[in-house]
């Protein structure tokens, strides 16, 4: 009997080997809380990454960034907050945390991200409606850096402060300038999935050490500086524990390494695709655009051929893919709230397929995955 391939995983934890030197740390110490060296130099390695005006706050969730991100924006409740509709629902979620209103902007074609036209249509309901949006929450998608100069020039032009949602771009680069530095906050996760990963965690990264030291205060149970405890206005319990950040210290340390074997995986896809007749690779605009390729997608082209049909053979073979996010306007939780555009990503969801990416991808994993990519005819 032909025993079973192991299984191929879309975006597997990929350790680099240091990471249980500074767990143990924490457990020597006797700091398994959320505090600790590990928390603090974790912040450091990241800021230091980053670069001038990156103040980072290790918390427990992306999710949990973004919802500190608008209330250090004094979002409230009824103020409009324009979130990009293609993302997972992590993005828009934390608008709802607070009663506000999420009015839903459709992608473009070349990156995939929020679409300039629709976003400024958009902003000029709101004022008509007598309610300038508090926020835009723009997305990097799959590590596709969005059209940062026609955003932020939007941005800029109606005073709306950018929330950078770079959950997924981490390394991930425009004109040079790193993503998670463009925001007037700004996101990364580290979720199991992520580039790197602290097993579960995010940080928000803010331009100034007021708002990081507000952040802070936010996510300790907004906790005042007394002998006893003393709270004055509702916090969060959503500091990243010492442990958690002793993974992220040890996975800072091979991250550009993780960053060029993701790239390579996008490198063997182009090859396997790029006379298809079947597929188009999701890729690059052009040199202004870097992308850490944290998963590599594709279009599927031909009418007569449908997704689930694709996977189902992809599954068959012990090999795990994923549908595109479906758009947050499809999503019966948020189909009630506006939407401006032209449902470019609702044609993306319906024709997309995310394909394994995982750093530690072997060339025998490769072979099995072209081997089925080829064979796949209309």
């Amino acid at each position: 009997m032909k025993l079973e391939e192991k299984r191929i995983w879309l975006s597997p934890p990929h350790m680099g080997g240091n990471e249980l030197q500074y767990i143990q740390e924490a457990f020597d110490t006797n700091w398994i809380s959320q505090a600790g060296n590990n928390i603090t130099e974790f912040e450091k390695s990241l800021e230091n990454y980053l670069g001038k005006n990156s103040f980072v706050t290790a918390l427990s969730s992306g999710t949990a960034a973004i919802h500190l991100a608008l209330q250090l924006l004094n979002v409230e409740e009824g103020d409009f907050v324009i979130c990009q509709s293609f993302t997972f629902v992590a993005s828009a979620n934390p608008i709802l945390y607070l009663k506000a209103v999420p009015v839903f902007v459709d992608s473009e074609r070349s990156t995939w991200n929020l679409c300039p036209d629709a976003l400024d249509e958009a902003i000029k309901f709101c004022i008509k409606k007598g309610k300038k949006p508090k926020a835009i929450i723009v997305v990097s998608l799959y590590g596709m850096p969005f059209m940062v100069k026609e955003i932020i020039a939007i941005s800029r032009r109606y005073e709306i402060p950018i929330i950078e949602d770079s959950a997924e771009a981490l390394g991930s680069r425009y004109e040079n300038q790193l993503c998670g530095t463009f925001g007037d906050l700004s996101v990364i996760s580290f979720n199991g999935n992520k580039i790197i990963t602290t097993s579960g965690g995010g940080i928000l990264i803010s331009r100034n050490q007021k708002d990081k030291n507000r952040t802070f205060y936010l996510a300790t149970q907004a906790k005042e500086d007394k002998d006893y405890y003393s709270h004055s206005e509702i916090g969060y319990n959503y500091r990243l524990n010492n442990i958690s950040a002793g993974i992220g210290r040890g996975q800072m340390q091979v991250l550009e390494e993780r960053i060029l074997q993701r790239r390579k995986n996008h490198d063997f896809y182009q090859g396997v695709l790029n006379d298809s007749e079947v597929f188009s690779l999701f890729s690059a605009p052009d040199e202004k655009y870097y992308s850490n390729y944290w998963l590599n997608t594709i279009i599927i082209k031909h009418p007569d051929l449908q997704k689930e049909e694709i996977a189902k053979q992809f599954s068959e073979k012990n090999i795990e893919t994923r549908y595109l996010w479906k758009p947050m306007h499809l999503q019966d939780l948020y189909k009630d709230y506006y939407f401006f555009g032209t449902n470019v990503c609702g044609m993306l969801f319906d024709t997309g397929l995310c394909l394994p990416s995982g750093s530690e991808m072997s060339d025998r994993c490769r072979c099995r995955i072209s081997e089925l990519l080829s064979g796949i005819k209309i």
